[in-house]
């Protein structure tokens, strides 16, 4: 089976603590659920924005926005196609792992999404390469990597699957499980094209599994995107013959800690005044079905009775009581009156 190869310098536990203080302050702020709904979103556009860039994709960060919110924009259609791949990848990823443990399938799957309609080769997707392939400078030509043989790749990601799934890795902090698996990912190079997207995926896939990112509110990828030169700096600095990931795990943390912070920087400010109404900082806890509503009204402005029986097979009533939870807690309002009555967000 694969056993990582680290050591815990004074930088990455120092990193881990002020991360876990960020995490806590973010858990517990009274955030109100509209809050929630909005952070998430730009974690996701700004993730697929950045991971989508970082291999040469060309679109802006407004245009991803827009693409996010299913308008049209004018743009190539492999760009266009790669973003709303990575989209729906992120907006899926609870439901990426079946049982709480990492398949192979797992990851065909994912690659498969992330790869949809934009390859030269379609039969590549969700599919080990049977083709070798090298990293390299795409303008000179230099040779960054040359990854592992072709026919040796079933067997490590069945080794990486198999380590992901044991109680090993389950005593490792998230973070350091999600930077092992993102860089023995990206070692292994396990398809033609698409690797770089699958082991970001796959990190924030660990953070989420692991309970440490359930809400998705943090963006790592920005991180790797405002200095790409250091990202895969980090990635080499690993060295071939000894598998060593200290340095690129000091790397990954430091990106955590960077994200988590610019995630609590923004929390505090929106929560601050909440914190001054809300007896001893509580929180507003609603149910999946309220947490839905509250992401239709973010995304189509407001909702209807009608909406909400349609959306989860439910009676007049039972929608009725949903929607009078949310007024209550002031996180909706009604607004117009008879046929016209519909509900925004407070």
């Amino acid at each position: 089976m694969f056993t990582p190869k680290f050591r815990y310098t004074n930088t990455i536990v120092r990193l881990l603590a002020r991360i876990s203080a960020a995490r806590e302050v973010i858990l517990n702020s009274p955030l109100i659920p509209r809050w929630e709904v909005s952070l998430r979103r730009e974690a996701i556009i700004h993730s697929a924005h950045s991971s989508t860039r970082i291999e040469g994709n060309r679109l802006s960060l407004e245009q991803v926005s827009e693409l996010a919110q299913g308008r049209e924009i004018t743009a190539l259609r492999q760009d266009k196609q790669e973003v709303l791949n990575y989209l729906a990848v992120l907006e899926n990823i609870g439901n990426m792992m079946q049982g709480g443990s990492l398949r192979e399938q797992d990851i065909l799957r994912i690659h498969r999404m992330l790869t949809k309609d934009t390859l030269e080769n379609p039969d590549d997707g969700g599919v080990y390469r049977k083709r070798y392939v090298v990293v390299a400078n795409r303008v000179t030509g230099e040779v960054f990597f040359r990854p592992p043989q072709n026919e040796d790749v079933p067997r490590l990601v069945k080794d990486l699957t198999e380590w992901i799934n044991s109680e090993e890795s389950k005593e490792l902090d998230p973070v350091i499980e999600a930077g092992i698996v993102h860089y023995e990912f990206v070692r292994i190079h396990p398809f033609v094209d698409g690797n770089g997207r699958a082991a970001r995926v796959l990190a924030a896939l660990i953070l989420y599994q692991r309970g440490f990112d359930t809400k998705q509110f943090f963006c790592l990828d920005d991180y790797y995107d405002v200095d790409r030169n250091k990202y895969y700096q980090a990635l080499q600095s690993v060295k071939q013959d000894t598998l060593d990931m200290t340095k690129w795990l000091e790397y990954f943390v430091e990106g955590v800690h960077v994200s988590i912070e610019t995630v609590k920087e923004r929390v505090a400010r929106l929560s601050s005044e909440r914190l001054r109404k809300t007896p001893r900082g509580k929180q507003i806890v609603l149910t999946e079905r309220q947490m839905r509503i509250v992401e239709f009204i973010n995304q189509d402005g407001s909702i209807t009775n009608r909406t909400v029986q349609d959306m989860f097979k439910i009676s007049d009533r039972a929608a009725l009581k949903e929607i009078r939870k949310l007024v209550d807690l002031k996180v909706i309002k009604s607004k117009g009156k008879g046929r016209s009555l519909h509900y925004i967000l407070v």
